[in-house]
């Protein structure tokens, strides 16, 4: 396999988690009955450019079908920061009623809905049927297509170029990331503006959040891996953020290289120099990353395989993507963890990929009344905890698995 951006041979493995379905393939009543198809699941290190990347084996229209699972609204910390993004965007860059903004991978419309309080014309696209239609519910514009310089030229040719772009974890989703970045400089008006949010790499390698790592993310970004797909595809990173999200992200803020007015921040400079400090521009920073994701997974298992010795009920919570990785990874089945609560109708009743343990709505959780709640969202620890805080008035405690055991 060569690098999805700049080409170079692959030829060094940064983790091997085995096989497993796409994260996402979740299974109904009927499809359960079947087989699954299982895919390798390996990621490898690019010694050019450092794009870090999973191993192609897994087509894009079957992990992104059009009863695509996942809603953001469904967490209401997320809901918060999107609502807290889109006031600052609306300040600092000053968007108002001439604007106009557009979301890449829109979703169910968790962001635009905020920016159309604001009363400014906006569109989304989004090519998961399910929740474009939840968008559109909001009163959203969506075109459901795959976005990239095809798109993109359409728009622009009609018209319909963006004064301000956000496009929120899915750079990491695309499997043609050269292309899908271009998109954004046709796309964008001269003076436009580009953001990105997507997981930092250095936290993955340094919080053991292997986890993160499914068929869906097919790269995993570093700032340098970032900043030369972005000059070699017509943008310029200007300013960067640190963010808490999703274990560590980035925000990262792009113009067109032809046009832009902004001045590079010293924000885009320090955490480039960083990177390279910390020696993510070697291949010894991507070594043993296998060996700490065994050891997560063995002691999980060991906590497991103690509460069932000890007669304890453990049931999990949040039927997430990263959920799916490590069940998978470590072989667990209904025996160890009955059940998954999620609260998105979109999953009850069905299945997790893989491992087919039943995903149930909160009541039955409410009802068994267990010992263990293994939160598998461990990003979403303290929301999660905070919505089942009913839990501890049984005695029941709160589990999460990375970046090491936590019992509490």
């Amino acid at each position: 396999m060569k690098c999805r951006h700049c080409d170079t041979e692959l030829a060094n493995t940064f983790i091997d988690l085995g096989s497993s379905p796409p994260s996402n393939s979740y299974l109904t009543q009927e499809t359960i009955k079947g087989p699954e198809k299982w895919y390798p699941l390996r990621v490898l290190v690019c010694r050019q450019c450092w794009l870090v990347q999973t191993e192609d084996f897994v087509d894009t229209g079957e992990m992104f079908s059009e009863d695509y699972a996942y809603f953001s609204s469904c967490s209401t910390t997320w809901v918060e920061h999107a609502r807290s993004y889109v006031n600052e965007a609306t300040q600092r860059f000053n968007l108002n009623a001439k604007s106009n903004f557009v979301e890449i991978a829109a979703n169910d419309g968790y962001l635009l809905q905020f920016v159309k309080e604001h009363g400014i014309p906006c569109y989304g696209i989004e090519p998961t049927h399910s929740t474009a239609e939840a968008a559109r519910k909001k009163g959203i514009e969506i075109i459901d297509e795959f976005f990239g310089a095809t798109l993109a030229e359409k728009m622009a040719e009609s018209g319909r170029q963006a004064d301000f772009t956000a496009a929120n974890n899915v750079l990491a989703h695309v499997p043609d990331i050269n292309d899908f970045v271009k998109g954004f400089s046709i796309l964008l008006k001269p003076t436009g503006v580009a953001t990105f949010e997507f997981p930092h790499l250095l936290n993955l390698v340094q919080q053991n959040q292997f986890d993160t790592i499914y068929h869906e993310h097919y790269s995993y970004l570093s700032l340098t891996a970032v900043n030369s797909i972005f000059r070699s595809n017509g943008l310029e990173i200007f300013d960067v953020e640190e963010l808490s999200t999703h274990g560590g992200s980035l925000r990262v803020f792009a113009q067109r290289s032809d046009h832009g007015k902004h001045k590079m921040n010293t924000a885009v400079s320090k955490l480039l120099a960083r990177e390279q400090e910390l020696g993510m521009l070697n291949l010894l920073f991507y070594e043993g990353f296998q060996q700490k994701a065994e050891k997560i997974k063995d002691d999980l298992l060991a906590f497991l395989l103690d509460a069932k010795k000890e007669g304890k009920n453990v049931i999990a919570y949040g039927a997430a993507a990263k959920g799916n990785t490590i069940l998978n990874f470590a072989g667990i089945r209904s025996d160890l963890i009955q059940y998954v609560v999620d609260r998105s109708s979109a999953k009850q009743g069905k299945y997790m990929p893989g491992s087919r343990i039943p995903i149930v709505k909160e009541e039955i959780l409410q009802a068994d009344t267990p010992d263990y709640v293994l939160i598998l969202p461990w990003n979403l620890r303290n929301e999660i905890s905070g919505q089942l805080k009913y839990v501890q008035a049984w005695g029941g405690q709160f589990v999460t698995a990375i970046p090491k055991i936590k019992v509490d």
